[in-house]
């Protein structure tokens, strides 16, 4: 299999920067921090995912202190308490964004997170337990299990509270498929088998976790022309 090293090069070769983009890379955070982290706060980011999704996502950052008092700060207690009418009521309110499934979809988060709260103590619980091997499975369960949350939503969501997480992409995914280690953005299991075993191998012979890996990945690859 090819070495991470030439990547590292490609990289090196495309930002004169690559040193300094390196050292402020995007990095894991560590399974004590993220258990410890209230489910409130990762209920709130998913949804933030979920309407940026598709979306001009400025328009959802400077729009999301009002999301956080309309979902009364994402607390799943409340939310999951509230009839479907509750939920409707928000279309007519001009302050945020007026998306019905997105809406209903922090409904159908909050259901979820209360189901890991009630197998694992918290859904913050969870997620801090994902182990890198065990990357794909987990993924697969998220995907199932949660709402919206399938292309890259969910692993923009899993980057950004702290989750050991590639995002797939245009850039990460021309990057493998270009040296033949995929054929496409993973979506088989022999393709998962694929990418988890190139990553697993790299991030062994590099010591980068997957977050790291991913944007070197995105960094190797020259400007579109």
């Amino acid at each position: 299999m090819l070495s991470f090293s030439h990547y590292l090069e490609q990289a090196a070769a495309q930002h004169h920067d690559f040193d300094l983009k390196l050292k402020h890379a995007m990095k894991p955070v560590s399974a004590k921090k993220l258990a410890a982290i209230p489910d409130d706060r990762w209920l709130s980011c998913l949804s933030q995912c979920v309407f940026q999704s598709g979306f001009n996502w400025k328009v959802v950052a400077n729009k999301w202190p009002r999301f956080e008092e309309v979902f009364c700060n994402f607390r799943t207690d409340v939310l999951v308490m509230w009839p479907q009418e509750q939920y409707e009521q928000f279309m007519q309110d001009d302050t945020i964004i007026r998306h019905m499934a997105k809406i209903n979809s922090v409904y159908e988060n909050a259901l979820f997170f209360t189901d890991l709260q009630h197998e694992h103590g918290s859904a913050a619980e969870w997620f801090a337990s994902w182990q890198p091997e065990d990357y794909a499975d987990n993924l697969k369960v998220f995907r199932k299990r949660g709402n919206r949350v399938g292309g890259r939503t969910g692993q923009i969501f899993l980057r950004r509270m702290g989750v050991d997480s590639p995002i797939f992409s245009d850039d990460m995914i021309l990057a493998l498929t270009s040296k033949g280690v995929i054929d496409g953005v993973p979506s088989s299991k022999a393709s998962w088998k694929a990418f988890m075993e190139a990553m697993l191998r790299w991030r062994d012979e590099t010591g980068y976790s997957l977050t790291e890996l991913s944007q070197i990945l995105s960094w190797s690859v020259g400007p579109r022309r």
